[in-house]
């Protein structure tokens, strides 16, 4: 059973900064990407960065600049820092470990940024 779980959402001031973590746990092959994707009231959910095991990173373009997504493959661990906030990047943030036959999500951490 893969176990993902999201820590360091919380509320903040637009312009401050928050770093969230996706720690990885169980049984799990054959890693493609991990990657961390939101979802606004409303909204579907969105892409916001991912990294291949090969060292490809995606950005949206909505992020590109502020955010940096980085892993530390011995603890099994994705970050997502994101600086610059901006009231719009209000979400709920999920964590995703694609292995090409399973997609596993962590439970979601809500990241709140004020005007």
């Amino acid at each position: 059973q893969v176990r993902l779980v999201e820590s360091g959402g919380g509320l903040v001031q637009a312009g401050g900064s928050l770093r969230l973590s996706c720690a990885v746990s169980g049984r799990i092959f054959n890693i493609n990407t991990m990657g961390w994707y939101r979802q606004a009231p409303g909204k579907q959910r969105e892409l916001v960065a991912l990294i291949r095991t090969a060292g490809n990173i995606i950005y949206s373009d909505s992020v590109k600049g502020r955010f940096t997504i980085s892993r530390d493959n011995a603890k099994m661990t994705v970050y997502l820092q994101m600086n610059s906030l901006k009231p719009e990047d209000t979400a709920v943030y999920y964590c995703n470990v694609n292995s090409g036959s399973t997609s596993d999500w962590g439970q979601g951490t809500q990241v709140t940024v004020s005007s």
